[in-house]
């Protein structure tokens, strides 16, 4: 029930662009091409005692949107775009680091586009 970016693993012998985008449009029916790596985030599960259970490395790649009209799959409730000033933690319920990685994201593509 959190707003986040879509996602998932890679798959053997897909490089990193290649998964995101795969990813992207299986989850939402966007076509994109990949532009650049924006960061990593871990994302640790935890017992009751505290002791990790899991580990997962959550890697942000920044996509240009190409085509196609945004749908939520299979495996989301909903699909929605939204600016960056309404990415708020204390208005939405947002997975883990989204607010920071959307961001930096903003920061990058402002550089890469030249605005």
């Amino acid at each position: 029930g959190r707003w986040g970016f879509p996602g998932g693993k890679i798959e053997f012998g897909e490089t990193i662009d290649q998964a995101a985008i795969r990813e992207l449009a299986e989850e939402t029916a966007i076509t994109a091409e990949a532009m650049c790596i924006v960061t990593s985030v871990d994302a640790f599960g935890f017992d009751e005692r505290g002791v990790v259970t899991s580990h997962f490395v959550l890697i942000a790649v920044l996509c240009r949107w190409l085509s196609g009209s945004l749908l939520a799959g299979d495996d989301a409730l909903e699909a929605r775009w939204y600016g960056l000033d309404e990415v708020d933690e204390t208005q939405l319920d947002l997975s883990k680091d989204v607010a920071e990685v959307a961001e930096l994201a903003a920061r990058i593509y402002g550089n890469e586009s030249g605005t």
